[in-house]
């Protein structure tokens, strides 16, 4: 069975088809936030704090780290408030982290001062970025991500998306890198411009799993892109790609229904045991007249959960996607 290892200093979560779903939280990205932007550039991180420890509070398995405040000159100015951002987060919190950048100097920099087994995010199937990144993979020895498109840009055909995956899982290969250590992010497509977005994904999912053997991530909010009521989508798109094989997602863990739908999915795919997490969190919930929660869900970070074992930017990739 596939299991790709991250890590802290102090905890490791295995992310895997026999394993709780992993919710990688997205909130500390400045991408499209030109308030949080702003901040970073001036050395404030109130909400970057904030962020992270309400998402660790809220129930996320791993935090993503993204200090993508400019396009002008990133290569001059990410990659040192990408390691001040990452050294605050990791001193807060006691999750893994995902180490967010399209930017090869602030990866190997903040691949660095990075505690335990960090996840990188990302790497593409454009020869450039191979060459550059699958270097850092091996050398540090992590994990990361591979996103299903190259320099041909993303691909509306599903195959070719897979075609791409499994480039790059071949490349990673040809470096030393294990098909474990590979969660491939099959590229969500916003079903309100593409009907069958969600069938697409399905189907990449399964091939992925069964073909490749690997485990798998997405932008979650990519799907309901342009829609009202997104949540409400988000929630009902989380249990069918969890069935379809998907282990991971970057997504906002804040969202009380999505978190519940995560949980739900955990218990009835057999990853919560005797529903352990479900009942600590929710024992102590009460539906109020007309729908409304009058006691919030008890969440727990609880030693192991999530982790089965006992103990690219978001918006960047969001805009891609209208832009597409």
């Amino acid at each position: 069975m596939t299991r790709t290892i991250v890590a802290s200093a102090t905890r490791e979560i295995i992310i895997g088809f026999d394993q709780p779903f992993c919710v990688i939280g997205e909130r500390i990205n400045p991408t499209g936030r030109k308030k949080l932007a702003a901040e970073m550039i001036a050395g404030n991180f109130d909400t970057v704090i904030r962020d992270a420890l309400e998402q660790a509070a809220c129930g996320a398995t791993m935090l993503d780290v993204n200090a993508g405040v400019t396009s002008v000159n990133p290569n001059e100015t990410e990659p040192g408030l990408l390691v001040q951002t990452l050294e605050i987060v990791q001193g807060l919190v006691d999750l893994p982290l995902s180490i967010d950048s399209s930017v090869t100097a602030a990866i190997e920099a903040a691949l660095k001062v990075a505690k335990g087994r960090p996840l990188v995010n990302s790497v593409t199937g454009e020869e450039e970025k191979l060459e550059a990144i699958l270097p850092l993979v091996k050398k540090y020895n992590v994990p990361v991500v591979a996103i299903s498109n190259d320099e041909t840009g993303i691909s509306m055909d599903p195959d070719v998306r897979f075609a791409v995956a499994k480039k790059i899982v071949e490349r990673c290969a040809d470096f030393g890198i294990p098909a474990h250590d590979v969660v491939v992010d099959p590229l969500v497509m916003p079903i309100g411009a593409l009907g069958d977005a969600g069938r697409q994904v399905f189907a990449l999912l399964r091939r992925l799993r069964e073909e490749l053997k690997v485990n798998t991530t997405c932008g979650l909010s990519n799907i309901s892109f342009g829609l009202p009521h997104r949540h409400g989508i988000n929630a009902a798109f989380i249990p069918m790609v969890i069935g379809a094989g998907m282990t991971s997602a970057i997504m906002n863990p804040v969202r009380p229904q999505e978190m519940e739908a995560v949980r739900g999915a955990n218990v009835l795919n057999g990853t919560d045991e005797n529903c352990t997490n479900w009942i600590r969190t929710y024992k102590d919930y009460k539906p109020a007249e007309g729908g409304q929660a009058i006691a919030a869900p008890t969440q727990v970070n609880a030693p192991g959960e999530g982790n089965g074992n006992g103990g690219r930017r978001r918006g960047g990739r969001e805009a891609r996607m209208a832009r597409g």
